[in-house]
């Protein structure tokens, strides 16, 4: 039973199309390109325990990358969620050889997949339907593949011009 008034016809019916779900990616990056891809499993959250794991495998990835030179980490970068801001986090981080950058609190202007990466992205998958979360993977990869190095080292100049901005503008919004 549906209340309208008599004279009105009754209201389009849409058709469910099925959904696929949503597909949460965690891209861990350099200046040359991806170095970590992970996919989180259907049902789980990011917590610290499972962030940690993940930068053992950056650090593995990394040590594998830059065999034969010497080096002890690097400059890290991430926002202010609750899994990056853990004690054990820091604590991994520290003992890892990463130097964190303070990420500004509530400043997406800072978030290079948000100007950089995702843009891109977007708008390959714009229009595209997909029927399970392989297909949208196996395109986003595709994507990402079909990157140059200087792509991702251009969004490092980004950053750095987007930080200094934020510098200046004592943490302000930027457009």
């Amino acid at each position: 039973m549906e209340w309208r008034h008599s004279g009105l016809p009754h209201p389009k019916k849409f058709q469910v199309q099925k959904f696929s779900g949503k597909v949460l990616v965690m891209i861990l990056w350099d200046q040359d390109g991806v170095l970590l891809i992970d996919y989180l499993p259907k049902g789980q959250t990011i917590n610290a325990e499972y962030y940690l794991s993940l930068l053992v495998q950056l650090k593995d990835i990394l040590k594998e990358k830059h065999r034969g030179q010497v080096t002890k980490g690097g400059l890290f970068l991430h926002d202010n969620a609750l899994a990056h801001r853990a004690l054990a986090t820091q604590k991994k981080l520290t003992y890892l050889y990463f130097q964190c950058l303070d990420h500004p609190p509530c400043s997406q202007d800072l978030a290079p997949l948000d100007y950089h990466q995702f843009p891109g992205l977007k708008k390959q998958l714009k229009g595209c339907h997909f029927l399970s979360s392989v297909e949208v993977i196996a395109t986003a990869e595709t994507w990402l593949d079909g990157q140059r190095s200087e792509f991702f080292l251009s969004g490092l100049q980004k950053l750095e011009q987007w930080a200094k901005m934020c510098i200046e503008l004592r943490g302000e919004y930027v457009e």
